[in-house]
Order: C-alpha cells, then sequence, then structure tokens
C-alpha cells in the first residue's frame, strides 16, 4: 500500500523551503505532498481544515505528516479535531510543542511583534501541555545555536537558534532525537531525512546508516 507523506513548512516560510526535504523522502519510496499554506495571513482553522481534507482525499491509504517548526504544531492540532482521518505517523522538526520562548519575545516587542505571529500566535506562545492524540509523535530537534531566535531572547540550554530542546520535549512522544544541526538546517540535512523515514516507518528513531549525514 501506498505511504503518503504531507510536508508542512513553518513560520513566515512557504512550500518551497521543503524542496529538498521532498525530494530525499521520495528517494525513499515515499509519495509526498507540500502542503503550502500563509501561515501570518491565514486563518488557523482555514488551514487546518484544508490540511484534513489533503489527508482524506489519499484514504484510506497511510498518510502520514512531517511538520517543520509551526507546522509540527499544526499537523498535532489537525489530529485533534474531531473526524475520522487516515491512518499514519507524525514527525515533528524543531516543533516548540512546549511553546516558543522566542514567540513569546517577538511578540513582546510591541504590536507589530504580534501581528506577524498571525492567528498563530497562541499556539506557538503555549503549544501544548501533553499529546494524547491518536497518532504516535516523533520529534526531531535540533542542537546548532545558530539563529533568528536567539538574537531575540535569551534560550535557555541547548536549541537550534530558535527553539530550545527542551521546548520539544512533549509528554506523550513515542520518539524524541536530537541531531547537530541549526532550525532551518532540519530541512537540509540528509541525517535528519533518514530519521524521519525510519520513524514514519517503525514508529521509532535509531542509528542512521554511515554516509547519510
Amino acid at each position: 500500500m501506498t505511504e503518503h507523506v504531507i510536508l508542512l513548512h513553518g513560520l513566515w516560510m512557504r512550500g518551497f523551503a521543503l524542496g529538498l526535504l521532498h525530494r530525499r523522502l521520495m528517494e525513499e519510496g515515499l509519495r509526498v505532498h507540500r502542503f503550502d499554506y500563509m501561515s501570518v495571513a491565514a486563518n488557523q482553522q482555514h488551514v487546518l481544515a484544508r490540511l484534513r481534507a489533503g489527508m482524506l482525499e489519499c484514504a484510506p491509504e497511510t498518510v502520514h505528516l512531517v511538520g517543520h517548526s509551526l507546522g509540527g504544531l499544526l499537523a498535532l492540532r489537525a489530529c485533534l479535531e474531531p473526524g475520522e482521518l487516515p491512518p499514519g505517523r507524525i514527525v515533528c522538526l524543531g516543533s516548540p510543542l512546549k511553546g516558543s520562548a522566542a514567540a513569546r519575545a517577538f511578540a513582546g516587542l510591541g504590536r507589530g511583534g504580534g501581528v506577524l505571529l498571525g492567528s498563530n500566535r497562541v499556539l506557538l506562545e503555549q503549544g501544548f501541555e501533553a499529546w494524547s492524540g491518536p497518532r504516535e509523535v516523533g520529534m526531531i530537534a535540533g542542537c546548532m545555536p545558530i539563529g533568528l531566535g536567539a538574537m531575540l531572547s535569551h534560550i535557555a540550554g541547548e536549541h537550534d537558534g530558535t527553539v530550545a530542546v527542551e521546548e520539544t520535549s512533549l509528554p506523550g512522544l513515542a520518539g524524541h532525537c536530537v541531531v547537530e544541526t541549526s532550525h532551518t538546517g532540519l530541512l537540509l540535512s540528509a541525517e535528519v531525512a533518514k530519521l524521519t523515514t525510519q520513524f514514519l516507518r517503525e514508529g521509532r528513531f535509531g542509528p542512521v546508516p554511515k554516509g547519510a549525514g
């Protein structure tokens, strides 16, 4: 049976940013779709409705979700909405599932900062308390501290330049691993693509074969 993967980009990005990850997942034999949305201007409920509709178009085949940063938060939200969806897993890449200190700092810069977080402001600032949804969720976090978030605010502990590793660790996750890359680098890393594929197929993270980095 075909395994579909829907990729979701993060805040202030568009679908083209997912191009390299898209290609690598296709090379692993997955059927990949890019979900493009306006991360600031679009209403969150409209985005979630579009995402769920796209998942249902692939039913009854397996439909996995892979979300970078805000995209991971939206993937979890979509799978908590009432109604049946096709089976599958979720992989989050550097998503601040516990809420983002960088987003809170950005919003604190004034009205303009809050506006630039759009309708996803509360989700970015607060995240989730725990994951109890129907899908297995895996998290790949980065620990290379290079990025805009680190310039806007102090990020405690290990971080990827935008999101703290601690912000990515949520009770209820089926798997969590940390790789040496930055927040944006999570989309460019061959190791991350291999780990993503492994979790989607097996529900766990394990050693990546040599030469995948």
